[in-house]
């Protein structure tokens, strides 16, 4: 098992704490470095800092040398698909070939409010999503690229340099089970899911072998990933002192019991407990199929429960 760590970059995130994590997640020995694509905070003021998200992708493209990093995942309502396409491949060249694209359709309507960009029905979103990932994959081929779609047209673009991976990995973020699902099927290298426990991690599971059926995919093709924020400690003191650090960017968290809000996570399908608990509850997600898992680490100041995780549960997992 992979493990990541998964930055929310909306959330009162600096450049000066990001080149830190930066650091932290190549020289503990972690996989991959992924953060959200989000203009502000969903948790908390407004006002807290909101990194660009492709601008931080190049601080990793050029001041890491290991780790592969990556979009979890991007709206694609948020930025044309070409420029995206355009953003990623030179961010994989700056990297040397370690980066991956994440993309989703979007769903914060205040964000889309507050910045005056359209925010259309769901199956719109849909088919705009499924249209930009056809541009994407259009635009990192070879030669010059032509689409003619209902949203997005292509007229021999040309898109240099191309990324240094051959091919480009794409990720598809969702657990939808109509279209993203499909979509998933249809194009991507990686799915992820979020909120899953390993029980509904499976029944979408299936579907998405359904959808391989029917356009004659090989499942097995396809990696499959999730975010999954977590609550670490050697103790249960130890755990509680931690939720109290990731209350502090999630306020809401902090509001009830500290071990009923403990008890509801790990039913949502969180990884909490000691560093042993945590390696039980990898290895049956593992067992389950997935082969990357990417650590939300919410108190993003808190490199203790980074080093923590790096000397107890890694060694355990790889």
């Amino acid at each position: 098992m992979d493990l990541g760590v998964m930055i929310e970059g909306q959330e009162g995130l600096t450049w000066d704490r990001w080149r830190r994590i930066m650091r932290a997640t190549e020289d503990l020995g972690f996989e991959s470095l992924w953060r959200s694509d989000h203009f502000f905070s969903l948790s908390g003021p407004h006002e807290r800092p909101a990194l660009e998200t492709f601008l931080s992708f190049v601080l990793v493209a050029t001041e890491t040398s290991r780790i592969r990093f990556g979009s979890l995942v991007a709206s694609a309502t948020f930025r044309h698909p070409s420029l995206v396409a355009r953003m990623a491949a030179q961010i994989d060249v700056l990297s040397g070939g370690r980066f991956i694209l994440g993309m989703g359709a979007g769903w914060n309507v205040p964000e889309h409010e507050a910045f005056g960009i359209a925010f259309p029905p769901l199956k719109e979103r849909m088919d705009r999503l499924e249209e930009s990932v056809r541009v994407v994959r259009a635009l990192w081929g070879e030669g010059a690229a032509n689409l003619e779609g209902r949203y997005y047209t292509l007229k021999d673009a040309i898109c240099e340099p191309k990324p240094l991976q051959q091919p480009m990995p794409l990720l598809i973020g969702g657990s939808g089970e109509r279209r993203t699902l499909k979509l998933v099927a249809q194009f991507a290298d990686e799915w992820n899911g979020v909120g899953l426990t390993p029980e509904t991690y499976l029944a979408k599971r299936t579907i998405l072998e359904r959808h391989c059926a029917d356009v004659g995919r090989d499942p097995k093709t396809i990696r499959h990933s999730q975010m999954v924020g977590f609550i670490i400690g050697k103790t249960d003191a130890d755990q509680r002192a931690h939720l109290a650090k990731v209350a502090e960017t999630l306020p809401a968290l902090g509001r009830n019991d500290p071990g009923e809000v403990i008890r509801n996570m790990k039913s949502r399908g969180w990884l909490v407990g000691t560093p042993d608990e945590v390696v039980q509850e990898i290895g049956r997600r593992q067992e389950a199929g997935l082969t990357r898992i990417m650590l939300q680490h919410q108190a993003q100041e808190d490199f203790a429960t980074l080093e923590l995780i790096a000397s107890e549960v890694l060694p355990q997992v790889r």
